[in-house]
């Protein structure tokens, strides 16, 4: 199949560029950055020289159509909603790394991105790319929304208990750390260099646009509303990402239990590795893959259940989850593409 990125020239599309140049089915054919457009893709990266000659195209719908099967948006927020109907219209289909679709509810949408929301008719149609959980929909489907980085940890870590109604919707507590890539390539006070070196920053609590998609989920696999507290936090360094979770148990049940239990639960998903108790993952475990390395501790002191879930933030909770996507969209074998040992130390 043949493939195209938009949003070309961002750390989600370049993580795409690198894990597509491996991939046996799916051909990179256009690379699209209107704000770059005509210039070669080495300009804007320098580390693919020699390896990319491509030159940056712009959007065009009629070459879209001629040329791809399929396209992947690496955009900002509002992109995607503009493009992704008329390609649909032209019989493409689309992996939105964005968050344009991941919420259902137009009003949630203008709530927490503070914008106008996409066609209604084509939300409806959008497939929550959470691959382990929508495998089934995500075949059958021709949009995929892809999840963030932040509930991609967070929900691989919750649903199944949920699932189990162990734990209670109320009093969940998450505390979300991820690298200033994360923020994309744009530059910003924020992640300048002289303001994150060395420093730990908290940012945005209780008014991050993933807690709506987060709770989303959760309440359609809860018998009680979910409610999370989710603070995210800036940590100096590149990439990673890193989940703690606390949530009150319904009843006593051990580390060995849950642990077991998701062993059970993911058995035939080959992204997500569970930790041996007394063992914690760490974004270093992860770093430059797909995978998503969740641990547990059961406090019988206070009846709480922390979780621990690290996930690379541009691999599974961006580029690496949407080849994933695009994979069961296409009907090849789910880890094509991805078999990357994490990058150590």
């Amino acid at each position: 199949m043949n493939v195209a990125v938009i949003g070309g020239t961002g750390y989600g599309a370049v993580e795409l560029f690198r894990l597509l140049n491996n991939h046996p089915h799916l051909k990179l054919k256009l690379m699209i950055s209107n704000s770059r457009s005509g210039t070669h893709i080495q300009e804007a990266y320098p580390h693919l020289k020699n390896i990319a000659t491509s030159v940056l195209n712009e959007y065009n719908i009629h070459t879209l159509k001629e040329e791809v099967d399929a396209v992947f948006f690496a955009t900002p927020a509002g992109v995607s909603k503009e493009l992704i109907p008329e390609c649909l219209e032209a019989g493409l289909k689309c992996i939105d790394l964005s968050g344009d679709f991941r919420l259902n509810d137009g009003e949630q949408y203008e709530k927490w991105y503070k914008g106008t929301p996409p066609d209604s008719a084509i939300q409806q149609k959008a497939v929550y790319g959470l691959t382990e959980i929508n495998r089934k929909e995500i075949a059958e489907s021709s949009l995929i929304a892809n999840p963030g980085c932040y509930p991609t940890a967070t929900l691989l870590a919750l649903l199944p208990l949920f699932k189990k109604n162990w734990v209670k919707g109320k009093g969940i507590v998450i505390d979300g750390m991820s690298g200033v890539s994360g923020a994309g390539r744009g530059l910003s006070m924020n992640t300048h260099f002289s303001e994150t070196n060395e420093s730990l920053k908290a940012y945005k609590p209780g008014i991050h646009q993933h807690i709506p998609e987060i709770e989303q989920l959760l309440n359609k696999g809860s018998d009680e509303e979910v409610l999370v507290t989710f603070t995210p936090h800036l940590v100096p360094m590149t990439r990673g990402l890193l989940c703690t979770i606390s949530a009150q148990l319904h009843e006593q049940v051990t580390t060995e239990d849950v642990i077991n239990y998701y062993k059970s639960f993911y058995e035939n998903d080959p992204f997500v590795r569970i930790c041996s108790e007394g063992e914690l993952p760490s974004t270093k475990h992860v770093y430059g893959s797909n995978y998503c390395d969740i641990g547990c501790y059961s406090d019988h002191r206070t009846g709480r259940l922390t979780i621990v879930s690290a996930i690379d933030n541009l691999g599974k909770g961006a580029a690496g989850q949407a080849i994933q996507n695009a994979n069961v969209m296409f009907g090849f074998e789910e880890q094509t593409g991805l078999h990357h040992v994490p990058i150590y130390p």
